[in-house]
């Protein structure tokens, strides 16, 4: 758990510090503004693209194995990073980062929930892989930027080297290997088509391109009927269709595009509207963001207690009316007394929605399935992270004013939240006179604490 643990928060730490460093970065390779984007954009893209590929090949072929070929990765190409002298070795080092998250991250969560029966234990195990997610953002937003003017923004890159060096060696000893027994068969045209189809859409947001877009909806669409036709599916329709897969990840969706978006909004208020300088701006959002890391240990007993749907839904409520009251901030710094307690306490709930997604929507699935449903669950995160920030910008802009677009953004942020509470609410009410659509193992057709009870016998 400690290994799985130290790479969620390396990869964490290493998305902030880097966002803290892309000025300097980009000087540092001749890399102009408009290209800083990219920095992100090249990283991003493959996370997104590759995420539910490589967290089904985790199934077929090896957790373990995809787990330490992503830290392999990671640690080549932040040295490849490290030592970039141009934009393109900066931007495929980038990639490959991105890359290796898409490899690692739902190889690691899938040798978390195989790891753990189902129920109390898995909850809780989750609950602190939040935590520790949300520690490294917080570490890498808070630290990034002394890193980098201590030393040199090369740091950013070469301190992943030494932690993954360290993973490398004691992954094979406490770790064994978890996969599919005697199934090694890939199925190639749904890889293509479901592949080419995510990584179309997430760069036509990215790149406002409808084409773009156009033609990834109709990769997608090919591959749901090359999926529905195969005898031996990379992504069964029958899982996809699951209300736990279909409406956690649809919270996961909600959750990190609307408070990703919310985040950048307040960002901007906090520099343009009340003219604070970036030191303050990540003061703001990491003090907070301290609520964050004791959230997780927090979620997973709660979870326990009053169940998934109940927590997931009132947690993206209060999501929501969180951000309300920031719709109604204005231009005086006394803002910041109704501003700093509602980061305090959003952020808070914020990790504890996170957590109840991602026992949403990978409960009541056999193992086989378990790196698909991490995959699933961490593309979504990703695509949302991805769509976030532009979605509101776009509402924002919509105004003349900068303060009433931002108020009118914020609104639609909270519209959006509520709506979606109603609608994963009843996409998760019970069915088959069990407690919560969550509970139903199609391996076993028994609830968790059956299963655990039969476990322990």
């Amino acid at each position: 758990m400690l290994v799985l643990l130290a790479a969620a928060f390396v990869f964490a730490a290493d998305y902030s510090i880097l966002n803290v460093a892309l000025p300097e970065v980009g000087a540092g390779v001749g890399l102009g503004l408009t290209g800083l984007p990219w920095i992100v954009s090249a990283y991003t893209l493959p996370a997104a693209g590759f995420m539910l590929l490589f967290g089904r090949m985790a199934d077929l072929f090896g957790r373990r194995r995809l787990f330490l070929s992503g830290i392999v990765l990671l640690a080549a190409a932040s040295l490849l990073g490290g030592f970039a002298t141009n934009p393109e070795m900066l931007l495929a080092a980038r990639a490959l980062q991105g890359t290796a998250t898409a490899m690692a991250v739902p190889a690691a969560l899938s040798l978390i929930t195989t790891s753990f029966t189902e129920g109390g234990m898995r909850e809780r195990a989750l609950g602190l892989n939040g935590a520790i997610l949300s520690g490294g953002f917080t570490a890498g937003a808070l630290l990034g930027g002394s890193l980098v003017s201590l030393l040199s923004w090369r740091a950013a890159f070469f301190v992943n080297v030494p932690i993954a060096a360290a993973i490398l060696v004691v992954t094979p000893i406490l770790i064994k290997e978890s996969r599919i027994p005697d199934r090694v068969k890939l199925d190639i045209p749904g890889a293509v088509t479901m592949t080419g189809g995510l990584l179309a859409v997430v760069y036509a947001v990215m790149e406002k391109n409808i084409v773009w877009g156009i033609v990834g909806l109709l990769l997608l669409v090919a591959f749901w009927i090359v999926e529905s036709r195969s005898s031996a599916p990379l992504v069964p329709v029958r899982f996809l269709k699951r209300p736990t897969v279909k409406w956690g990840n649809y919270a996961g969706l909600v959750i990190f595009a609307m408070e990703t978006g919310m985040i950048f909004l307040m960002t901007l208020y906090l520099q343009n509207v009340l003219d604070f300088s970036p030191v303050t701006t990540g003061l703001a959002f990491g003090v907070p963001g301290l609520a964050a890391v004791a959230a997780g240990p927090i979620a997973g007993r709660i979870l326990g207690r009053y169940g998934s749907r109940n927590v997931l839904s009132i947690g993206l409520a209060l999501q929501g009316l969180l951000i309300l009251p920031l719709a109604f901030l204005g231009t005086d710094r006394i803002a910041l007394v109704v501003l700093i307690p509602a980061l305090f306490i959003g952020f808070f709930v914020h990790v504890t929605c996170i957590v109840s997604y991602t026992v949403v929507g990978t409960s009541g699935l056999p193992n086989e399935e378990q790196g698909l449903a991490t995959g699933l669950t961490s593309m979504t995160q990703q695509v949302a992270l991805t769509i976030g920030a532009p979605i509101m910008v776009s509402i924002a802009a919509t105004q003349s004013v900068e303060l009433t677009g931002i108020h009118l953004a914020l609104g639609v942020n909270v519209a959006v939240t509520l709506v979606s509470v109603v609608l994963i609410w009843f996409g998760l009410r019970p069915r088959g006179g069990g407690s919560e659509a969550t509970v139903v193992n199609p391996a076993t057709e028994q609830n968790p604490s059956q299963h655990l009870a039969a476990s322990v016998d």
